[in-house]
């Protein structure tokens, strides 16, 4: 070879390049397709009136984002996951927090994974309707204590908020869905497994309706 370069280095220069012009590309298109979208949250302020309260009395909440071509009669629902608070102390101090109060949820949600609506990293499901329904009941999404206590003025409505937002839901189009799906993570997952009938109930007109609890199932407890 000229200028002093042999053959081998020749070539171990030109594998260099052609790898860092691999992973420039590569990084390039993640960067374009990775890029969340942002939800802004919808409160159902309605439900106050009907007793479907967070943990601190504020109303539920969840983050839509509207399906499109064939994708328009199809519905994915997710329940956020967050862990559970096992009594009044620990419920009294989660009220205070993002998983006890929607007031305090952030007021965007950054869809991605299977909320993604990117055909590439979402294939199945980048074009339906998607939903994040906020936890803020600390029993995932079960619970319907009609008493307040007024010593601590915490609401056990989860049952209550599960009905509302799909009720909600269903007013948005989701009774005309051809397909639903009750997903979520966690003690997201856990309420689906426990809410998964009830859904069905709730979307009667859709031809299929599916539960998928992600690491929901906790055989120690």
């Amino acid at each position: 070879m000229q200028n002093g370069i042999s053959r081998s280095g020749y070539w171990i220069i030109m594998s260099l390049l052609i790898f860092l012009l691999i992973v420039i590309k590569t990084e390039g298109l993640r960067s374009i397709s990775e890029v969340p979208n942002p939800i802004n949250i919808t409160f159902i302020d309605s439900a106050v009136s009907k007793g479907a309260v967070c943990l601190d009395g504020s109303p539920p909440a969840y983050h839509f984002d509207k399906g499109f071509g064939d994708g328009i009669d199809n519905w994915l629902v997710y329940l956020e996951g967050g862990g559970w608070c096992e009594t009044e102390s620990k419920c009294k101090a989660r009220a205070h927090s993002i998983y006890g109060s929607s007031f305090r949820k952030p007021k965007i949600f950054y869809f991605d994974g299977i909320l993604s609506k990117t055909h590439m990293n979402n294939p199945d499901f980048y074009n339906w309707n998607r939903v994040f329904v906020r936890y803020c009941d600390g029993s995932s999404f079960t619970g319907n204590v009609k008493e307040v206590n007024p010593a601590t003025n915490l609401y056990y409505r989860g049952a209550r908020i599960f009905k509302v937002v799909v009720e909600d839901l269903l007013d948005k189009g989701m009774k005309y869905a051809s397909n639903a799906i009750l997903t979520g993570c966690s003690a997201g997952g856990l309420a689906t497994i426990l809410n998964c009938d009830g859904f069905r109930a709730l979307v009667p007109s859709a031809s299929r309706v599916k539960c998928i609890s992600d690491s929901g199932y906790f055989i120690h407890a």
